[in-house]
């Protein structure tokens, strides 16, 4: 099964989020099954300077605004898979993140800067951009490669499957439609049954629309993504797509982030030797300044800074807390106003507070290692993977019941105890009040010596790898190849 992965960003040359794990541990995990896996990511400054022994494939010319455009085939540096680069100075050779610039406005250019990603893709699959190799399936990661399903689409059948998966279905690239022309396709994409969206272009409906399967990253986001509640507005064309929707959980990357190697924490651990546990949290507290205090249960957060992930319930919860004799440790960065509002409760509570504004990998590691609980309160979440190293580091995960979170983390409640199930913590209403209840339920297991010991051993003990989910992606590329096949040949029926 040759697969090409297509996205805008991979870990560790360009991340702005988790779906740079993702691009960078999926397709190892698929290659470790036997696949003949691919990339495909634009040339931004990181890829190309990073990616070894590139080559030329073909030289496309002038396109998307671009006057130079190149396929280049080079490695992945550290795990060597073969990964295509589109070199095209003029729309990637800049500063800034991948969607946006120094100031945080989006680039102007992005339609044609994502289409690009999304056409070459398609010509890949039709087998004329690399005459050497060609892909049985294309899966296309977020908005940014929804059009190669489109392109896809457009070009009539092929033996190429689709597959797309929304990562988060917030962030939907739209742009104004009077730039349809930009695109390149015909003007039956731009009805209603395409790509429009409220008057707008969305490269998010292109995917959902046009893919012969679309996944999410948990099955709990899945069913989400079909209601009024998390739909963003395209509930309805999640819907019409039936059983063609599906959720396949996350993994993460269970070697990197192992407290047992792991070599940016104070002390190595698992879950027969957990004295480095203990040896982690003095080590952290000693770096932020917090008070020496093993009887405080120390609460991490990492995360984005934003109203999405909850983080206003916990500074609404956090005096109460602290007054209970809990210890908080942040690292984000995000929206100005929770900022600031971290950095007042650093002031306000010298020694039971400390807030780093910004990101740093090897600080994660540290939180997520010497705190005893991760804090993970979204409002929504597709997957997360917060709270999946936190239960692999035995840092037992606060969470709201929503999309991954609820898939991932069993609440400690008498039955799951007793049953051995028992990972973490889990509560329902996105209020202030629901939270700090769920905190003090974990402090009070917390003060309970050996639940609590039970309830590391059980979450360090769940499978977080990818070779479940890589098996779960052959099997879905596996029914879409042989569908996509069938209707080439002619054989097959279109589904609706």
């Amino acid at each position: 099964m040759k697969v090409l992965h297509v996205a805008a960003e991979v870990f560790p040359l360009v991340k702005t989020g988790g779906l740079a794990d993702v691009v960078a541990a999926l397709p190892v995990a698929l290659a470790e099954q036997g696949a003949d896996v691919r990339l495909l990511l634009p040339g931004l400054p990181a890829v190309m300077e990073s990616v070894q022994g590139a080559r030329i494939v073909i030289d496309i010319g002038s396109c998307f605004g671009a006057l130079r455009v190149r396929l280049l085939l080079a490695r992945m540096p550290g795990t060597q898979l073969p990964v295509y680069v589109i070199d095209a100075p003029y729309l990637y050779k800049r500063g800034g993140s991948p969607y946006q610039d120094s100031q945080g406005e989006e680039w102007a250019d992005n339609l044609q800067r994502f289409a690009l990603l999304g056409w070459v893709a398609a010509h890949l699959a039709a087998d004329d951009a690399d005459p050497q190799w060609a892909p049985d399936v294309v899966h296309a990661h977020d908005w940014h490669a929804a059009m190669a399903c489109a392109y896809m689409a457009e070009h009539g059948p092929t033996e190429a499957a689709s597959i797309f998966t929304v990562h988060n279905l917030a962030y939907q690239g739209l742009f104004p439609m009077q730039d349809w022309s930009l695109l390149g396709v015909a003007t039956r994409l731009l009805s209603a049954a395409g790509l429009e969206y409220h008057g707008q272009l969305s490269f998010m409906k292109a995917g959902l629309k046009f893919a012969d399967r679309v996944t999410t990253v948990s099955p709990n986001y899945a069913r989400e993504i079909a209601t009024h509640e998390f739909g963003c507005g395209l509930e309805g064309v999640v819907r019409e797509r039936g059983d063609q929707v599906t959720g396949i959980i996350n993994g993460i990357d269970d070697a990197l982030w192992n407290p047992a190697t792991d070599p940016a924490i104070a002390a190595r651990y698992d879950a027969e030797r957990l004295q480095g546990k203990r040896d982690c949290k003095r080590a952290l507290q000693a770096e932020l300044g917090l008070d020496r205090d093993d009887g405080a249960m120390l609460l991490t957060v990492v995360s984005r800074l934003t109203a999405q992930k909850g983080l206003d319930l916990v500074l609404a919860a956090m005096p109460e807390l602290i007054a209970a004799g809990v210890q908080f440790a942040v690292q984000g960065t995000g929206e100005p106003a929770l900022e600031a509002a971290f950095r007042m409760a650093q002031q306000a509570h010298p020694g039971r507070v400390h807030v780093f504004i910004g990101y740093d990998e090897a600080r994660a590691h540290r939180l997520v290692a010497g705190a005893d609980v991760i804090a993970v309160p979204s409002r929504f979440e597709p997957c997360g993977l917060t709270q999946m190293y936190g239960l692999r580091y035995g840092t037992l995960p606060i969470v709201r019941r929503v999309g991954g979170l609820a898939d991932t983390v069993v609440d400690t409640d008498p039955g799951s105890v007793a049953s051995g199930r028992a990972t973490g913590f889990v509560f329902d209403l996105a209020v202030p009040s629901a939270f700090e209840r769920c905190v003090r339920r974990a402090q009070a297991s917390f003060e309970n010596i050996a639940q609590w010991h039970a309830l590391m051993v059980n979450a360090m003990g769940r499978p977080l790898g990818w070779a479940g989910p890589a098996k779960a992606y052959l099997d879905l590329y596996a029914t879409a190849r042989s569908e996509a096949v069938a209707l080439e040949t002619g054989t097959g029926i279109v589904k609706a």
